[in-house]
């Protein structure tokens, strides 16, 4: 396969999940078809079913793309850092930055209501970073496998409650709300080495 196919391949995918989202704004999945995603799309059933086998299969690429961004925009809160302290508003602000510009996506991620497991998917995601990429500075009685869950899914009720406000306070406000109760339960994180 060449540049050129690879190119129109991401282009076709992108116009695909585009149309998905534009319709679940009026629709629920249940109510779309694919042919009105490709007619959104402006493309036919067959190019659809080269690229995915039903909608559930597109909108759970379109749930990837967004927590892969998302895991990038965590990652900006702490490159370039050695360490850093709980309490920082600037690390948190980053995913609330992300998850605000993307807001249609992550109600349907966060509240789980239309892609079954797709909470799990958003906590999994972090928890994945946060054991891998960092520690904590100080020693603590919890095991930090034990810590990372609690926090990571104690954040997704967080971020949860930020979608039923129909996200009214901003990024900056839920990053200071964040680093608050994060630092009720922890001081500092070291990042780990690459």
């Amino acid at each position: 396969m060449n540049a050129t196919e690879d190119r129109r391949i991401l282009r076709t995918q992108k116009k695909l999940k585009t149309s998905l989202l534009q319709l679940l704004e009026e629709k629920s999945l249940d109510e779309l078809t694919i042919t009105e995603v490709t007619k959104q799309a402006k493309c036919n059933r067959v190019t659809f079913y080269s690229h995915y086998k039903d909608l559930n299969e597109l909108l759970a690429a379109i749930v990837d793309d967004h927590l892969n961004g998302l895991i990038s925009y965590f990652r900006k809160g702490f490159q370039d850092l050695e360490r850093f302290s709980s309490t920082d508003v600037q690390r948190h602000l980053p995913i609330f930055e992300y998850i605000y510009e993307h807001q249609f996506i992550f109600r349907l991620i966060i509240t789980g209501e239309v892609l079954p497991g797709s909470q799990n998917q958003f906590c999994e995601s972090l928890v994945q970073v946060a054991t891998t990429e960092l520690r904590l500075e100080e020693e603590s009685e919890l095991e930090i496998p034990t810590l990372n869950y609690f926090m990571t899914y104690g954040s997704l009720g967080f971020f949860l409650y930020w979608t039923k406000q129909d996200f009214k306070d901003s990024p900056e406000v839920m990053a200071e709300k964040l680093a608050a109760l994060h630092g009720k339960m922890y001081k500092g994180a070291v990042v780990l080495d690459k």
